[in-house]
């Protein structure tokens, strides 16, 4: 049995992804129409056999808490766990996480009664599936110190990561996001099909494998290093430290803003999505609500997830995500969007009078496109919501714009015949 310990690193102040990070942390973002963020690399630890994760996180953890807490439940016969690390003030240190490393080294003391070989260390923001069971045994094949989980990319790509020189699977050199003009140099050794399609530059998944040691003699070494791309890797290359390079062939992205946010989501209505959910090999749990199926009457349908508990009487959908519990009115049609439903169902005639006369949900012919609508909206009848690349970023009490994207803020009340973008 490989003795392994993932620590799954929350992010954060989750900027680019805002208003969806406004409430809370970046992995309990809603996604898929019925799971969080944080479900994927968790899922992938189950899957995988590792069932002993730390989540750290600083920036509004809350939801994140109450999520983790109500569906990772191990037996009591079980040594797993998913334990929340937030930050705190020690007699050590009183700052708040500077960066990645910081945030495990800070969390490390957690870890001393723990018995391991190995840590793996996850992002709480990519949407993928990987066996960390081989990506260990790699690890211990190559008798690394660290290895690094990378992917192909385009040199259009290359400048967003940290790029690797590799050959024969071993990490030579390391770049943090050089710039176009440095990248010729920067090429690795791929395979054929990868070469052929452009990719030949490996870039950093931020998914690491240190041995105990390794990690611990890094962090006692290098006590002011901050982030490991740009600090904690480097050093080990040069070093000396046996630096290896997982090289991942299947479908990876990196939720890092609202455009990738809403195209991976979209990407999941394809016909076969390269990211997919009916697996029984490699399933994605999250929490059991216990909710009613959905109910769906003379809607138009193409491309559409919907998850349970809703009542769907729209006019035509087509591509888009519709969320727990949502709700949508007759004539109302929706296309390319991300509607991620409700926490609570419509309350009682008088309690919706006073949340002006608007229920939760998306009213009566109503248009809504290129558009997020955050959890517990409130949409009114006649409303337009559309967006278009030709619609500059913008902020406003109940909507942000971004990359032509509307994103409805959590709770936003819209009243009848409100018409927003396009």
């Amino acid at each position: 049995m490989i003795k392994m310990v993932s620590m799954i690193l929350g992010g954060g102040v989750g900027s680019r992804l805002y208003p969806l990070t406004e409430q809370r942390s970046k992995p309990a973002v809603p996604v898929g129409g019925k799971y969080r963020l944080i479900d994927i690399p968790i899922s992938n630890c189950l899957n995988s056999g590792v069932k002993r994760m730390f989540v750290v996180t600083q920036f509004n953890s809350a939801s994140l808490n109450q999520h983790i807490k109500n569906t990772y439940n191990f037996d009591i016969f079980s040594y797993g766990f998913v334990d929340i690390l937030a930050a705190e003030q020690t007699r050590m240190g009183h700052e708040w996480f500077q960066g990645t490393a910081d945030a495990v080294r800070q969390t490390m003391r957690h870890m001393v009664n723990h018995d391991f070989d190995y840590l793996l260390i996850l992002s709480g923001d990519q949407l993928y599936k990987m066996d960390f069971e081989a990506f260990a045994k790699y690890h211990i094949e190559k008798k690394a110190d660290l290895t690094i989980a990378t992917i192909p990319v385009k040199p259009k790509e290359a400048s967003a990561f940290g790029i690797m020189k590799v050959g024969k699977g071993m990490i030579d050199s390391f770049i943090e996001k050089p710039s176009q003009d440095l990248l010729p140099d920067w090429k690795s050794d791929v395979s054929p099909e990868m070469k052929e399609r452009g990719k030949e530059y490996l870039a950093s998944m931020g998914i690491y494998i240190f041995s105990r040691k390794a990690i611990e003699k890094l962090f006692s070494d290098y006590p002011e290093a901050t982030d490991f791309g740009k600090q904690i890797i480097p050093n080990a290359i040069s070093t000396g430290m046996t630096v290896a390079s997982y090289e991942f062939k299947g479908y990876w992205t990196d939720i890092g803003n609202i455009e990738s946010f809403f195209e991976a989501n979209l990407e999941l209505t394809n016909e076969i999505p390269e990211f997919n959910f009916f697996n029984d090999a490699a399933s994605i749990f999250t929490r059991p609500r216990m909710l009613p199926p959905s109910k769906i009457m003379g809607t138009k349908m193409t491309n559409v997830l919907i998850a349970e508990g809703g009542i769907i009487e729209a006019k035509k959908i087509k591509r888009a995500v519709i969320g727990l519990r949502s709700f949508v009115g007759d004539g109302t049609t929706i296309e390319e969007a991300i509607i991620m439903g409700n926490d609570y169902y419509p309350k009682v005639e008088k309690d919706i009078k006073e949340e002006e006369g608007i229920p939760v949900g998306i009213g009566k012919k109503c248009k809504i496109s290129m558009a997020i609508i955050d959890k517990n909206c409130r949409i009114g009848n006649n409303v337009s919501i559309r967006g278009s690349k030709d619609i500059e970023d913008m902020e406003t009490e109940t909507y942000v714009v971004r990359d032509g994207i509307i994103v409805l803020k959590k709770g936003a009340i819209i009243p009848d015949g409100t018409k927003i973008g396009k």
